[in-house]
């Protein structure tokens, strides 16, 4: 039976509840699995787009201890190819008696595929086969999103866009180099709502982007970079002082494969990566965005695409400024919309 959590103030933190808006969690968002064999059934947790399940029903499927699924999750997130803030969240239910309130651990179905490759099961191929097509029915019946809605919404949003991004435009008063940075996001932002086939503003499509590497980022040549940024703010004693290992896995991640294929694939999603992930891993005791932005510039220059034929940076210095802010401030699971909004403003549309 899967452990159950009691919910405290000391581990309600620990893991994030699964969350969509206008969307609500229910138990009653279930779809019924059954092997191809028909030896194992279970009910199958769909939220958030996407299908989840618990440790003890993924060593059900597989057919394997649940204290060697544990270790193979436990590696995933070690080695970093998922992370545990995207991939494993908890979902609250009343205990059988009615009165105490306890959490279940889930995991999506990004771990659910790693863990099957990880322990050779077919039953993992079968049960990505089933998820995606139960996922795109789910989708196309509009249980996930509300089309409706968001068609009804999408002229309004570009327009109020619009209308706001030309009225801060015209204010005397708008002096700051960091607001008119947030600006020119907000502003540029409006062709990548015109270029969607979808009317999400959320999904965003990655699309005008370079392919082939004419450099490789790697630990020692990007720490190589930063030392002579210290030169420049060498004030504080803590600036680009290492407090962990995760600034070696930002820069690995960025050229992450899976079944041999890149994850990133053009270098304007490995430059918004780079900045993401320097920007929110919190790797330096001190200068954390501003290594961050550095390092950006540095890859997009090395790679040949930080400036346009006629000498102008893709993208001025007071958006990547704003754009490393809004970086910071975004809540984790904003991640992907987050890269895909770097990338349409330095894609070869820009």
């Amino acid at each position: 039976m899967e452990q159950e959590i009691q919910l405290n103030e000391h581990n309600k933190a620990e893991y994030p509840p699964i969350h969509t808006a206008g969307f609500n969690p229910s138990l009653n968002d279930v779809i019924i699995y059954q092997t191809e064999d028909g030896e194992i059934k279970m009910d199958v947790k769909m939220e958030k787009e996407t299908v989840w399940l618990t440790q003890a029903q993924m060593s059900e499927l597989f057919q394997k201890d649940r204290t060697v699924i544990g270790r193979h999750i436990n590696n995933i997130y070690k080695e970093g190819e998922l992370y545990r803030d995207t991939t494993c969240a908890k979902f609250a239910h009343m205990g059988s008696e009615g009165d105490q309130k306890y959490e279940t651990l889930l995991y999506n179905l990004d771990v659910i595929i790693s863990v099957g490759y990880r322990v050779k099961s077919k039953r993992g191929t079968q049960f990505r086969i089933w998820a995606n097509k139960i996922l795109k029915d789910y989708l196309i019946k509009g249980y996930a999103i509300n089309q409706k809605i968001q068609l009804e919404h999408y002229q309004e949003l570009k327009d109020i866009v619009r209308i706001l991004g030309n009225t801060l435009k015209n204010q005397e008063q708008l002096t700051s180099e960091q607001s008119k940075g947030l600006l020119a996001v907000v502003t540029d932002y409006v062709y990548a709502l015109d270029t969607l086939d979808k009317y999400d503003y959320q999904q965003l499509t990655i699309e005008e982007t370079t392919k082939g590497d004419r450099f490789h980022a790697t630990y020692e040549n990007a720490m190589e970079a930063i030392r002579s940024l210290k030169g420049k703010f060498g004030e504080s004693e803590l600036f680009a002082h290492e407090k962990d290992q995760s600034f070696k896995s930002s820069i690995s991640t960025i050229y992450q494969t899976f079944d041999g294929v890149e994850l990133y694939p053009s270098i304007e999603e490995k430059a918004a990566m780079l900045l993401y992930l320097v920007t929110k891993n919190h790797s330096f005791s001190d200068g954390n965005k501003r290594i961050a932005a550095m390092l950006f510039l540095w890859f997009m220059e090395k790679n040949g695409l930080l400036y346009h034929t006629n000498g102008e940076k893709r993208i001025a210095d007071n958006t990547l400024v704003a754009l490393t802010l809004m970086i910071a401030e975004s809540r984790t699971n904003e991640k992907d919309i987050m890269v895909k909004v770097v990338v349409n403003l330095i894609n070869q549309n820009n």
